[in-house]
């Protein structure tokens, strides 16, 4: 039998990221897991934490850098020193996992800058 999560991409993504909040000790308002065509993922000022649907099908150690990316901006929302230390201590190949998704985005319009709350593709 397969793994449920063969079936449900998008539900495992979630517990993923529930999992991370757990272990950052960060309470999100909500986790959505929506259309995002220019971004892999975004976290609002109201604490709401939005992942693309499409995450869901890439590796989990790619996932882990967007979800851990995202999360932290509920404590920290620049990506300062602090920011980059709490990243390199939580995800260890975070730079060349950011650099794979600034490299996705050859191609697109330069907008595609990220803002403190969002990784672009």
């Amino acid at each position: 039998m397969k793994s449920s999560s063969v079936f449900y991409p998008e539900q495992q993504l979630m517990r993923r990221a529930t999992g991370w909040a757990l272990r950052l000790k960060v309470n999100p308002t909500r986790i959505v897991i929506a259309p995002l065509p220019k971004k892999w993922g975004s976290c609002s000022t109201d604490g709401v934490v939005t992942f693309a649907e499409d995450l869901a099908t890439t590796e989990a150690e790619f996932q882990d850098y967007v979800i851990v990316h995202e999360l932290l901006h509920l404590r920290y929302r620049s990506h300062g020193r602090t920011f980059k230390a709490m990243m390199t201590a939580t995800v260890p190949t975070w730079r060349a996992l950011e650099g794979r998704s600034r490299h996705s985005t050859e191609g697109l319009p330069a907008l595609s800058q990220p803002q403190a709350g969002e990784v672009s593709r």
